[in-house]
């Protein structure tokens, strides 16, 4: 199977999708970890489960390109680079984080990682996402936006508005609607009037039908490099529905028991984006010693960021006035 190596991805490529989803995985299960131990309050949103589809676009986009997602957005701003003491820190309230502590886990942003924020109101990044792709057309620099959202946002209003206007102006942005079958705790085909909730949309603003295996790193590559491509050399946005689905409940409160329990020991047992990854690797005849040797790396650079994160303070008060205005201060306030 060695020229299976120099296929379209090859071995380079996919060690490197390997380690970034691994990276996603062992970050989620610990903020699940810290969770437990008190050490992060009120709830959080995981996508365990849903490391392909982050990992691909984090290793297709180039420096400068800008992401946006929603609350369920630990895993695409890690897959931007940014840190994992920045992203636990967070998340645990600490001076560490992206935001210094005052944004937790459904407020992650990074933008000199290009990660624009992560938005807990359904739908509103995706008209925000048009003005970073709609700048980047203009002034003629050739960054990518990509915007990830659920399929539940395929039904709010702003999903219909952003892709009309984002082909009218021939933006380059690619909108990418992670279906996970439910919504909160709806299934969305019990409220969606068609199969395919963003792809079977598409037609009705001039733009092609994508459906992909969210759980497959290899096609979601592909797809996210296609559709990058063709926005950075003006050729318009993309829309792209990742079939894919979340180990766990909507949120740490929701013990996700409307799911039947067959789909989900199917969907986990026979779906895992990592599990049948590393079975892909060595099935390319790649040295397990080197899968392995990622994993040991993840798995230390994951601690060394949790005891970081652990050590690092609680923000002073006096943080409550910073970054709240243009200059960094708090002159609005007096």
């Amino acid at each position: 199977m060695e020229d299976k190596l120099n296929d379209d991805i090859g071995e380079a490529k996919r060690l490197q999708l390997w380690e970034m989803m691994l990276k996603l995985r062992s970050v989620e299960k610990k903020a699940y970890d810290l969770f437990l131990q008190n050490l992060i309050k009120g709830t959080s949103h995981l996508a365990l489960g849903q490391e392909a589809i982050a990992g691909a676009f984090g290793i297709a986009l180039q420096e400068g390109d800008y992401t946006f997602c929603t609350y369920r957005g630990h895993a695409h701003t890690l897959a931007r680079g940014s840190s994992i003491e920045g992203v636990l820190g967070e998340l645990m309230g600490r001076q560490c984080g992206l935001m210094k502590g005052k944004g937790g886990s459904m407020h992650l942003t990074d933008v000199e990682k290009g990660v624009m924020g992560s938005y807990a109101i359904i739908g509103a990044h995706l008209t925000i996402a048009n003005g970073t792709a709609l700048a980047s057309k203009y002034n003629k620099t050739k960054e990518v936006s990509v915007c990830f959202f659920g399929d539940g946002t395929t039904n709010i209003g702003a999903f219909h508005e952003a892709l009309n206007m984002a082909k009218i102006w021939d933006l380059p942005i690619v909108f990418v609607c992670e279906n996970n079958l439910y919504m909160e705790y709806t299934a969305i085909s019990e409220v969606t009037a068609v199969e395919h909730p963003a792809a079977d949309r598409a037609s009705a603003y001039s733009l092609d039908k994508i459906i992909v295996d969210g759980n497959d790193a290899d096609e979601m590559y592909r797809t996210a490099q296609t559709a990058i491509k063709k926005a950075r050399y003006g050729h318009g946005p993309s829309l792209i529905e990742a079939k894919t689905y979340r180990h766990s409940g909507h949120s740490r409160a929701d013990p996700g028991k409307y799911r039947p329990d067959e789909e989900v020991k199917d969907w986990m047992e026979n779906k895992d984006p990592i599990k049948n990854y590393r079975q892909k690797l060595l099935e390319f005849n790649i040295d397990e010693k080197t899968i392995t040797g990622i994993e040991s790396k993840i798995q230390q650079q994951v601690e060394e960021a949790t005891n970081i994160s652990k050590n690092s303070p609680i923000p002073d008060i006096k943080e409550i006035y910073t970054d709240v205005w243009a200059d960094g201060g708090y002159k609005w306030h007096n």
